[in-house]
């Protein structure tokens, strides 16, 4: 699974990177929403997960603009604040990640996303 990891704390993008490349994922890691459109833009990633309150696009404008050119894209969301149910109003493949999170926590949500992605597409309306 190619995952676009969009996180403005370096020392948190390079530990969350590397232990989600730990369970065999392929992760690309930006600081900001800008170069995380110019990287999708080159080939679509399997999962964006981003912070929401980025500095200059948010997060989470990040997330509509991708949906809306695929509502069916699996999103993850990162916050330290509660978002609510609104982001899984966007897509049936958007969820949300509250900061601090447990390993366990991700691990959980990126093995469901990968099971959906590995049954094709059906699977992935079915979340």
């Amino acid at each position: 699974m190619r995952i676009l990891y969009v996180e403005d704390n370096r020392e948190l993008r390079e530990t969350i990177g590397m232990l989600m490349e730990a369970d065999g994922h392929e992760v690309t890691a930006c600081s900001t929403a800008e170069d995380a459109l110019v990287l999708d833009a080159r080939e679509p990633f399997d999962l964006l997960m981003s912070d929401a309150g980025l500095p200059g696009l948010s997060g989470t404008e990040l997330a509509r603009r991708l949906l809306a050119a695929d509502p069916q894209r699996w999103v993850v969301l990162c916050s330290g604040y509660e978002l609510g149910s609104y982001p899984q109003e966007w897509g049936p493949n958007v969820r949300t990640l509250l900061k601090p999170f447990e390993l366990e926590d991700l691990e959980q949500l990126l093995s469901t996303v990968s099971a959906a992605l590995d049954g094709g597409s059906a699977a992935r309306t079915g979340f």
